[in-house]
């Protein structure tokens, strides 16, 4: 017998045997004792203010959370209180962690801010409500060339919006009101919120009787997009990523659920945002091809963030290259601060022609991915994950310029995947259930 490809690796049924122990309370324990200690040595070492603060109020969710859980471990022991330890107060453990942790900093900053605080709030958030002052007022949230140029050096990089357009609807709250629910991070948490919430009810729609296993791996997958110290510390001092990575997930859900079409508008959503979101894109595309949707797919995943380019690039075409290309290349006025100590940047500083032997390796791993998509494109949701989280662990590490908060993306994903496993089953079998003989539903 000929194995499937796309058979879940030893490693993935190795985590799923560690996730599960006792119940899940196991990992939880670990994750919120290990996140409060994180948290705690932010709160006291980190140079950055914004970071301190989250961490002195992120200390105190975490070790509650941490004791909840270990309540539950012992209600576990009980059988009258096993509702205790069951999946529901899992969750509700859960959505107090990201309260505490990510929500209550997020609102805590905001408030200071508005009340005057200049120290709370990294650079991204400023970044992004300038460029939605500036999307209101001239139609395009890049400042050009000579612009930046104009400003006082210390200023240049805050002049710079290397995002997508998209990601400037977020600071337009900002452009109409210095009111502290006008700060991004509040709509980069509400829209966070919500593309979760609809990817959780995605794959709770799935057809097909309830798979054992499925709420745990589900709420694992959302644990590790909110309450993880990564996650919940971005979403607090900057936030920017939060969405785009809530809008990945829902993609990958809508694919396991089948709906091609949905998949490629949701992750073409995530590409009007941030550029991180693109080989995410591809990905997908590859996979609806498997389901003969792959154009389908793509008029989401590409046409959304080519909509999305179409004003600015009528409104100043040199501003947009200056921005999105030229200052991510390092071709810009100033280069950026994301100096994470990765391979890449080890590389690419350390080394002769370091940059170019960095980018070498990163081409080459890009070409890797793509020789596997040609070959073996993915056929399912959880394959599609896979090779997306792995993909950009590899480019993160590899790339001369990165930050060590971009991890959440590999991170979530690949936990995201056990959590699609169940949808995409049901998903097929329905589908091969359902099927009228000679007619394919993938078209």
């Amino acid at each position: 017998m000929t194995a499937d490809p796309d058979r879940p690796a030893t490693a993935t049924r190795r985590w799923a045997a560690i996730d599960s122990a006792a119940g899940g309370l196991a990992l939880d324990l670990g994750l919120y004792a290990a996140a409060a200690a994180f948290a705690g040595i932010t709160a006291v070492t980190s140079t950055l203010l914004p970071h301190r603060a989250w961490g002195t109020l992120a200390t105190a969710g975490y070790l509650l959370a941490a004791l909840a859980v270990a309540g539950q471990l012992l209600a576990r022991r009980r059988p009258a209180a096993t509702p205790l330890a069951g999946l529901g107060a899992r969750w509700a453990v859960t959505g107090f962690t990201w309260a505490s942790t990510a929500l209550l900093p997020v609102v805590a900053q905001s408030v200071q801010r508005a009340a005057g605080r200049t120290d709370r709030a990294q650079e991204e958030v400023i970044v992004v409500e300038h460029a939605g002052s500036r999307l209101a007022e001239h139609g395009t949230p890049y400042l050009g060339h000579d612009a930046i140029a104009a400003l006082p050096p210390a200023e240049q990089l805050l002049g710079y919006t290397p995002y997508q357009p998209g990601m400037a609807l977020f600071g337009l709250p900002r452009a109409a009101t210095d009111a502290w629910w006008a700060d991004a991070r509040i709509w980069f948490a509400l829209a966070t919120a919500a593309m979760l919430a609809l990817a959780v009810a995605t794959l709770r729609a799935a057809p097909g009787p309830v798979p054992p296993g499925r709420g745990s791996a589900v709420l694992r997958g959302v644990q590790a997009a909110t309450v993880l110290p990564v996650c919940a510390l971005t979403l607090a001092t900057g936030g920017d990523d939060l969405p785009v990575l809530a809008l990945c997930l829902l993609a990958l859900a809508l694919a396991a659920a089948d709906r091609p079409g949905r998949a490629g508008l949701a992750v073409g959503a995530a590409g009007a945002l941030k550029l991180f979101a693109w080989p995410v894109a591809v990905v997908l595309v590859c996979w609806a091809a498997t389901r003969r949707a792959g154009v389908r797919a793509a008029l989401g995943a590409f046409g959304l963030p080519a909509l999305a380019l179409l004003p600015a690039l009528l409104v100043d075409r040199d501003a947009l290259v200056e921005n999105v290309l030229r200052f991510p290349l390092g071709h810009g006025l100033v280069t950026s601060p994301a100096q994470s100590p990765f391979p890449g940047h080890l590389i690419a500083t350390a080394l002769p022609a370091g940059r170019a032997v960095a980018a070498a390796l990163l081409v080459a791993a890009g070409v890797a991915i793509a020789v596997r998509l040609l070959r073996r494109p993915p056929r399912t949701a959880v394959s599609t994950a896979l090779i997306c989280g792995y993909g950009l662990l590899a480019a993160i590490l590899l790339m001369p310029s990165t930050r060590f908060g971009y991890l959440l993306y590999p991170v979530a994903l690949l936990v995201w995947a056990p959590a699609l496993a169940t949808a995409d089953r049901l998903s097929v079998n329905f589908r091969h259930a359902t099927r009228p003989e000679g007619v394919d539903l993938r078209a």
